[in-house]
């Protein structure tokens, strides 16, 4: 496994951006921070599931109904 944060560790830190862009008195520099690690950790959350997909769909899709396992981890 890689040394990026998991899907879960990604959705956690969003919640925790989101409340704390909600936080009346932060500063406007703490505030485009949080929103540019948000766009980032979005992003990476957006094509972790994309992957995920894929994998799946390869999975469905195998003719004989068994599982390739090269095919799904290229």
């Amino acid at each position: 496994m890689s040394g990026k944060p998991s899907l879960q560790a990604d959705l956690d830190r969003l919640e925790a951006i989101v409340r704390a862009l909600e936080q009346e008195d932060l500063d406007l520099d703490k505030a485009l921070a949080l929103f540019e690690e948000g766009v980032t950790r979005l992003r990476a959350a957006r094509e972790r599931l994309a992957d995920a997909e894929v994998r799946l769909r390869q999975l469905r899709e195998a003719a004989d109904g068994s599982v390739d396992v090269a095919d799904a981890d290229a």
